[in-house]
């Protein structure tokens, strides 16, 4: 199935809902005191873990929708679930968290295409040359069926040992395919989806170590040698015996030295009080403080269903009540309703700061169609933008990806999601699928208003 007809059958399949949900979407963006909302006003997105299976549960979505602006799938686009037999893939999971996130304006993380763990014996059970058409293959194969929607990629996890050696890690692909693994996949990735940012990611690399210095040697070595790698994810797993590191944000600047971004994948911190809310305070101030750090992602919505529950690390608990760390990050994040916010129009300084945007229609069938909004920073730097698109009356707008949206009859005003940091003169995009019930005509696209 190709990726229009696909993407139109999903939009189809969540039709009844697709005008609530976008409703939902506006009310979190516009809302003063959601993390999506706050970190896309620093031009960063704020996004968590999703479990296909609690999609059901009331509290869990409302949640999700109110707060978050990134999703990453917990599990359901591991090798085990998307290719639980040689070449025969199984979407149902994964389509469901990608749809329910395209419809509330949240971009996706993909987890992950290579990765030791969560592998079906038939992998672990090939010699060298069927592994090495098995990764590609995998990679061809869940790369494409999202290809377009996915905003980074961990093409590779958690491929280094702990401890002081710095050595890669024993697996299947390691002991089978050496060291050219990994380099391998990043290109495969590359081909498989030239959009999408390509991360490597891993955890115990949050501080300068042993293990984090071999993954930036390896980083280095790709950068020097054109080997596609655009980004690096830190898992950022911290309790009292794993603290965040004193030259934690230094360590993050190091790598986006090298020319990567970076980001927060899979944050969570154990503990409680406002010594939890302390800890997570000086992650998000680190993020911040990195021009690079694009965003930040949390590793579950509530406390009770957290991979280490009995240590309580996340921002809501078992009630889906925020505690005293969902505060501190809200603060650290500077919130998004305030007069002096960025992400704004009518703020003061806007004026000085310039941004274009330009509409193009990328894919058209007889019932609806893919538009693409670029946005390009004027003369100087910009740390986020506001672009309004106004729909002719008959058409409505079933997804939109890398941007957030409110909605205002038809009129769509659309924010950043994880991309509003532009320099002088660079660009990004949002895109959107748009039903047309009878109207070809072209939308039509705002002032871009940067800030």
């Amino acid at each position: 199935m190709s990726m229009t007809v696909r993407r139109l059958t999903r939009a189809a399949t969540a039709g009844l809902v697709a005008a609530a949900a976008l409703t939902a979407a506006a009310h979190s963006a516009e809302a003063a005191d959601t993390l999506g909302s706050a970190a896309a006003g620093q031009g960063r997105y704020f996004g968590t873990a999703v479990a296909a299976n609690h999609l059901g549960e009331a509290d869990y979505a409302a949640t999700l929708d109110r707060e978050f602006g990134s999703v990453t799938p917990e599990n359901e686009m591991k090798w085990d679930a998307t290719e639980p037999s040689r070449g025969t893939f199984t979407f149902g999971s994964a389509d469901r968290i990608v749809d329910h996130a395209q419809s509330q304006g949240m971009d996706v993380r993909g987890h992950t295409l290579v990765w030791h763990s969560q592998l079906p014996s038939w992998v672990s059970s090939l010699g060298a040359s069927d592994l090495r058409t098995a990764m590609n293959d995998h990679i061809n194969g869940l790369m494409g069926h999202y290809k377009g929607e996915i905003h980074s990629w961990d093409v590779v996890n958690e491929a280094f040992q702990d401890g002081g050696s710095g050595a890669r890690r024993s697996s299947p692909f390691q002991d089978k395919l050496g060291n050219g693994f990994i380099e391998e996949a990043f290109r495969t990735a590359r081909a498989a989806d030239p959009a999408a940012k390509l991360c490597y990611n891993d955890y115990n690399t949050d501080g300068v170590n042993a293990k984090s210095n071999a993954v930036y040697d390896m980083v280095e070595d790709f950068k020097s040698r054109g080997v596609p790698i655009d980004c690096v994810g830190f898992q950022s797993h911290f309790n009292s015996n794993s603290p965040v590191p004193s030259d934690y944000r230094q360590n993050l600047q190091r790598f986006a030295d090298l020319g990567v971004d970076v980001q927060i994948t899979e944050l969570d911190i154990e503990g409680s009080g406002s010594a939890q809310a302390a800890d997570y305070t000086k992650v998000v101030e680190a993020c911040l403080a990195v021009s690079r750090c694009t965003g930040m992602t949390v590793w579950g919505v509530t406390d009770k269903y957290s991979w280490r529950s009995g240590g309580t690390p996340l921002l809501f608990d078992g009630n889906y009540q925020e505690k005293p760390a969902y505060d501190a990050v809200l603060s650290a994040l500077g919130g998004s309703g305030d007069p002096g916010d960025p992400g704004d129009p009518g703020d003061p300084g806007d004026g000085t700061l310039s941004c274009t945007a330009t509409y193009t229609r990328t894919a058209d069938w007889s019932s609806g169609y893919n538009g693409q909004v670029t946005i390009t920073a004027g003369d100087e730097p910009i740390s986020s933008w506001t672009a309004t698109v106004t729909l002719p009356a008959q058409q409505s707008v079933s997804s939109l990806w890398n941007g957030t949206p409110t909605r205002s009859g038809n009129v769509m005003t659309v924010r950043p999601s994880w991309n509003g940091t532009l320099a002088a003169g660079a660009s990004t995009s949002f895109g959107f699928t748009v039903a047309k019930n009878g109207s070809d005509a072209a939308p039509a696209v705002g002032t871009c208003t940067a800030s």
